[in-house]
C-alpha cells in the first residue's frame, strides 16, 4: 500500500531544456523534508509537452536520486495504450515502484473502453498501477463500478482521485474489497479525503512546502484531525493561489521564488500575470517560507 504525501513533481526547464541540476536539487529538498513518495511525469510534470527522451530521463534521475529512500510512482499516462505500455515498461526497467496511469482524453472511451485500456497496460507489465481519474482534464469519468472492476486486476493497487466529488471514495470503498491505495489528487481536498477513508494525497503544493504537507498527512494518520485542520487552513491561501491560473505555472513560479528552479513552462502554458505572482508571493510569506 502507498500512503501519505507524494509530490506531483514539476519538471524544471532552463532555456527550454530539461534542467537536471535543478531537478536533483528539488529531489534533495523533498527527501530532506521527509516526503513520503514522489510522482514524476504527471500533469504537473508537463508530461504532454516533454519528449520521450526527456520523460525517460526524468524517471531515471528520480529513481537514481531517491535510491530507494521513498517510493517512486512514475507517470505512464497516455490516451494511446501502446505509448502508455511503453512508458510503464520503461518505468519498470528503471526501478520505479509503480506507475500512474491516466486515459481517455480526446478519445472519450466508454467505461468498457477505459477498462480495456487499463487491462492492456496491466497485462503487458509486472508493475503496480495507480489509476488516475481526472474528468476535468480527460472529459471521461471512471465510474465506481469500473474502478471496482479494475481493482480486481492483481496489479491495480490504487487510485488518484481528482474527480471533484468527495463522495466518490465512499462509493469506491463500498465496492473494492482488497487493500487499496486511495490518493486525493487535489491539495484543497486532501484532509477531507483522508477523513472519508483516503490514505494520502499526490500533492502539487508539496513541491515547495513538503514538510507542511507531510505534517498534515502524518496528523491525519494519527487521527489528530483538529491539528490537521489547523495545518490545512494555513495552506488554503497558497493552494488557491497556485491554481488561480492553469497549473503548473503557479507552482513553478513559487519554486522560483524559493530558488529551486526557474519558472519556465512549455507552451501552451504561459507565464503568470502580475496579480497571480503577487498572490503567490504573499501566500508563501504568510506560511513563513524563506524567499530567495
Amino acid at each position: 500500500m502507498f500512503t501519505g504525501c507524494y509530490t506531483a513533481l514539476i519538471t524544471p526547464f532552463l532555456n527550454q531544456q530539461l534542467d537536471e541540476v535543478a531537478l536533483r536539487k528539488l529531489l534533495r529538498f523533498q527527501l530532506d523534508n521527509g516526503i513520503h513518495g514522489l510522482v514524476p511525469m504527471g500533469t504537473t510534470g508537463e508530461s504532454p509537452t516533454v519528449t520521450e527522451q526527456e520523460h525517460r530521463r526524468v524517471v531515471e534521475i528520480v529513481v537514481q536520486e531517491t535510491a530507494g529512500q521513498v517510493p517512486v510512482i512514475a507517470g505512464a499516462g497516455s490516451n494511446n495504450p501502446a505509448e502508455a505500455i511503453a512508458y510503464a515498461q520503461y518505468a519498470q526497467r528503471a526501478g520505479a515502484d509503480a506507475v500512474l496511469a491516466v486515459a481517455g482524453y480526446y478519445n472519450r472511451p466508454s467505461q468498457e473502453g477505459l477498462y480495456q485500456h487499463f487491462k492492456a497496460l496491466h497485462d503487458a507489465t509486472d508493475i503496480p498501477i495507480i489509476i488516475y481519474n481526472i474528468p476535468p482534464r480527460t472529459i471521461v469519468d471512471i465510474h465506481p463500478e469500473t474502478m471496482a472492476r479494475l481493482a480486481e486486476l492483481p496489479r491495480v493497487v490504487g487510485v488518484k482521485d481528482a474527480c471533484g466529488d468527495l463522495g466518490r471514495i465512499s462509493h469506491e470503498r463500498s465496492r473494492i474489497t482488497k487493500p487499496f491505495s486511495y490518493f486525493s489528487g487535489d491539495d484543497i481536498t486532501a484532509l477531507a479525503y483522508r477523513a472519508n477513508g483516503g490514505g494520502g494525497c499526490i500533492s502539487v503544493t508539496a513541491n515547495v512546502l513538503p514538510a507542511e504537507c507531510v505534517r498534515l498527512q502524518n496528523l491525519a494518520t494519527a487521527q489528530d484531525y483538529v491539528a490537521a485542520l489547523r495545518v490545512h487552513e494555513q495552506l488554503v491561501p497558497l493552494h488557491a493561489a497556485l491554481f488561480a491560473e492553469p497549473s503548473p505555472a503557479g507552482i513553478k513560479f513559487a519554486a522560483a521564488l524559493l530558488g529551486i528552479c526557474s519558472d519556465e513552462c512549455r507552451l501552451p502554458m504561459v507565464p503568470l500575470t502580475q496579480s497571480s505572482q503577487e498572490e503567490i508571493r504573499q501566500a508563501l510569506a504568510k506560511v513563513g517560507a524563506t524567499l530567495a
